[in-house]
């Protein structure tokens, strides 16, 4: 059995996210999927639409769960519980704060608690303009430097009418590269 976390920023990609957990659990056998949302990311997707077995997190969840000390802190169970983290989709502002070190929501926390030795996959979505910043770059060379594995972003029309790059990569390709990380860990 294996425990995929994913997390899911407020980019446009994270419509994606029932298909990509339907794929997961036909391609991974065995494995149980929980999911880490942004406030924004919500706009993007509705619950009913993914298994009931699912469990979904929020930043409410995490302030809610603790009301003492010795109980548990949900960014860091989350990191326990995972084998891998896929943040799938990684907008522009979420990619600017983990790369910054800031901790405002349940996933970035979930992400600086994340243990460096196991895997961690991002999949970056955002506006073409938005990727063709040198920013960008720079930020995504920085999370391939902790060790992090990026699954590049596509070139395609997107949501907007722009063409360019900036799109998150196809689900396939996702659950492929999730999938080629497990078998070598």
């Amino acid at each position: 059995m294996v425990n995929v976390l994913i997390g899911c920023t407020g980019s446009v990609a994270t419509l994606k996210l029932p298909n990509l957990i339907q794929e997961i659990l036909r391609e991974i056998h065995g494995s149980k999927i929980r999911v880490v949302v942004t406030e924004h990311s919500k706009h993007f997707f509705d619950p009913k639409d993914l298994p009931e077995e699912i469990d979904i997190f929020n930043d409410k969840d995490e302030w809610n769960s603790w009301q003492k000390r010795g109980d548990e802190v949900l960014h860091i169970e989350l990191g326990k519980w995972a084998d891998v983290f896929l943040i799938a989709p990684l907008d522009a502002n979420c990619l600017g704060k983990l790369t910054s070190g800031i901790c405002d929501n349940l996933l970035l926390c979930t992400a600086r608690a994340w243990e460096l030795g196991k895997p961690l996959l991002f999949c970056p979505a955002m506006n073409t303009k938005m990727y063709n910043h040198p920013l960008t770059a720079a930020q995504i060379s920085t999370l391939k430097s902790w060790g992090y594995t990026e699954i590049p972003a596509i070139a395609k029309t997107l949501i907007c009418g722009d063409t360019g790059l900036g799109a998150m990569a196809e689900v396939a390709d996702i659950v492929c590269a999730v999938k080629s990380v497990l078998e070598r860990v």
